[in-house]
């Protein structure tokens, strides 16, 4: 059996929309896009160092996943790549499957396999379908010091109360700081 991770950006007031670039998403009418840009390098060097060294496989939404090709090289990751989408598009690197239907029914098939961590990167309506299954043993969150008012936030008015366990922290040396949240057994 193998856990699902979330690594996520999100702002001090817990939103996770549109981290990079001004027109990565404006649904909802978001207009603060691009709000980690400043603080970007010394942050990837610690996710690269903290969260994507050992092996691992995604679990992207179909938007993170386009979006991921367009921006980064395939071989930021040599495990595969399962993306949630309602149709069937071309995959754009090796190694990858597309998955349909019963999500929950899918990746809960995924988490019982043996094979690596499955690792969801942004892909926010996927973290929210598998908030709701309570499918995500870990939160690999990086925190910056921005507050952007609306938008999409990691955890919503509908999400339960729960204990995590912090089993990791560390600052970037900008203001930016890794938390690593687990479930406990």
């Amino acid at each position: 059996m193998r856990d699902i991770a979330a690594l996520t950006f999100v702002t001090l007031n817990g939103v996770m929309q549109a981290v990079r670039l001004p027109d990565e998403d404006r649904s909802g009418g978001f207009t603060s896009g691009g709000w980690a840009s400043e603080y970007w390098d010394p942050v990837m060097e610690q996710v690269q160092k903290e969260a994507m060294a050992e092996p691992y496989d995604m679990l992207l939404g179909r938007k993170t996943y386009e979006m991921f090709s367009s921006h980064q090289d395939a071989s930021m990751n040599d495990g595969h790549v399962y993306v949630v989408s309602s149709g069937n598009p071309e995959p754009i690197w090796a190694n990858t499957t597309f998955l349909s239907g019963d999500i929950v029914s899918e990746i809960t098939k995924l988490k019982n396999q043996d094979g690596p961590l499955l690792q969801i990167h942004g892909s926010w309506q996927l973290i929210q379908t598998l908030l709701a299954a309570d499918l995500i043993n870990e939160f690999r969150l990086w925190t910056f010091p921005v507050i952007v008012g609306s938008g999409k936030r990691l955890f919503g008015s509908n999400s339960e109360t729960e204990s995590l366990n912090l089993v990791k922290t560390a600052p970037t040396g900008n203001g930016a700081i890794m938390s690593v949240y687990r479930k406990p057994n």
